[in-house]
């Protein structure tokens, strides 16, 4: 077991990294430059169309993958570190890694039909706002 100073400074470090590259982001995503073959009062952001390999589909099967994906890349992500301070910080038990492969499905069930309402719900509000 580490010390808790140590602990603490990891933690800290490891927060101040993602939300630096979720700040820098934000920050390119939020640059608009003209891109090629636009009109020049609508710029384009280019980099935001660099990341998505296509534009999202329109209607049910776009939302549907949207959510999908969030939702499997969330739990990817989350069992990546629960795997991660399994082996290298607490050293527990098979049980412990069973347990949270199946707890962590488990909320992702739970919370799925939640969030794709949610996402369902803010797609038809910023349509209506689009309409308007």
């Amino acid at each position: 077991m580490l010390p808790l100073p140590l602990n603490i400074g990891l933690m800290l470090t490891g927060y101040l990294l993602v939300m630096g590259y979720l700040a820098l982001g934000l920050r390119l995503l939020r640059r608009q430059t003209p891109g090629p073959g636009t009109a020049a009062g609508k710029p384009e952001r280019r980099l935001a169309k660099q990341l998505a390999p296509g534009a999202p589909r329109p209607g049910w099967p776009g939302l549907i993958r949207q959510v999908l994906g969030t939702a499997a890349g969330g739990y990817v992500l989350l069992m990546t570190v629960v795997i991660g301070y399994h082996h290298g910080v607490a050293g527990l038990g098979s049980h412990f890694l069973t347990s949270a492969l199946t707890g962590s499905a488990l909320l992702v069930g739970i919370a799925l039909p939640v969030f794709f309402t949610v996402s369902w719900l803010v797609e038809r509000q910023r349509r209506r706002r689009g309409s308007e």
